[in-house]
């Protein structure tokens, strides 16, 4: 069984959705677990809450640092508390682009409203404004620009006569509660389960100069100008309940010499295996695509003509 996310969630005050994410972490089957609560204010509510479950907590103030020196020293925290994803709940501070780019797919935040309907404030009373029938709230992933990333998912809520931005937050905050875990699940699970890891390795091999991909011997497979195969993609082959790429690698020594260092992540596949091919795991989470990525290329340039193979 692959091991549960590790999510460090950033606030500002009274954690409310910091707290339905712990709460959801602890139900059977759910995916994550919360790594550790941050916060730029060490009064912040929510700090409370994780500490008294639990959570290890970090608060460090952010004023008289500048913005790039706080982000470093927040960005050491999560790591050193084993993080894989960041998830924001009510983090009122903009953080540096440079911090986004480092969690670049792995940040999301939840936003007050039908994105990209009102970002930034005051969502509820622009929503009321406006004169709309429904308001909502909307889970993205964190890009350097406000509230503008790939949203995940999204609830809608009516609004109802006479509601006041107070009335509909108070609403809308329900139905955040609902959905973040929801969405924060899907997304993590997207490096587990076989068809995002088929999904993310497609796009990396078909990325690849003249790749191509086809069904051979059942499973998907990648090939080259030429037909030659540089890559498979196999899921519980022959029920040995493994998810994994199949690469070329130089030959036998080079393969065993993988396999001795690392047999938790290389194994020796049935069949291909004679001829040079390892197997690459995949299936226990926490995938490091850029290691897959030099895989794929190694292996490409080993199949591909050497007229091509000397474009990259």
């Amino acid at each position: 069984m692959a091991e549960k996310a590790r999510i460090g969630v950033l606030i500002s005050g009274r954690g409310s959705n910091m707290a339905a994410l712990l709460y959801a972490s602890r139900a059977p089957g759910c995916p994550f677990e919360i790594a550790l609560v941050a916060a730029n204010d060490p009064e912040a509510a929510g700090l409370r809450i994780a500490a008294a479950e639990g959570v290890p907590t970090f608060a460090l103030s952010h004023k008289g640092l500048k913005r790039a020196e706080y982000d470093t020293i927040l960005d050491q925290e999560l790591r050193q508390a084993g993080a894989h994803y960041v998830a924001l709940a009510g983090h009122m501070r903009i953080l540096s682009a440079e911090f986004v780019e480092k969690w670049a797919g792995r940040m999301v935040n939840i936003h007050p409203s039908l994105l990209p309907k009102y970002k930034g404030l005051d969502t509820h009373q622009r929503a009321l404004e406006a004169g709309d029938r429904v308001a909502g709230c909307s889970v993205h992933l964190v890009t350097p620009e406000l509230d503008d990333g790939p949203v995940l998912g999204q609830t809608e809520v009516a609004i109802l006569e006479g509601d006041t931005p107070e009335t509909l937050a108070a609403r809308v905050l329900i139905a955040e509660h609902q959905l973040y875990p929801r969405v924060l699940a899907d997304l993590v699970t997207r490096e587990t389960c076989p068809e995002g890891l088929l999904d993310k390795v497609r796009e990396l091999a078909l990325a690849l100069p003249a790749a191509e991909e086809k069904l051979s011997h059942g499973m998907p497979s990648f090939t080259v100008s030429g037909g030659k195969m540089f890559c498979y993609f196999t899921r519980d082959h022959h029920g040995d309940g493994i998810t994994a790429i199949l690469v070329k690698t130089s030959g036998a020594e080079e393969q065993t010499m993988l396999i001795e260092a690392e047999p938790e992540l290389y194994y020796r596949p049935a069949y291909l295996g004679p001829s040079g091919w390892i197997g690459f795991r995949i299936d226990r989470g926490n995938v490091d695509w850029d290691h897959v990525a030099e895989w794929l290329l190694k292996s490409w340039r080993q199949a591909a003509p050497r007229k091509l193979a000397d474009v990259i």
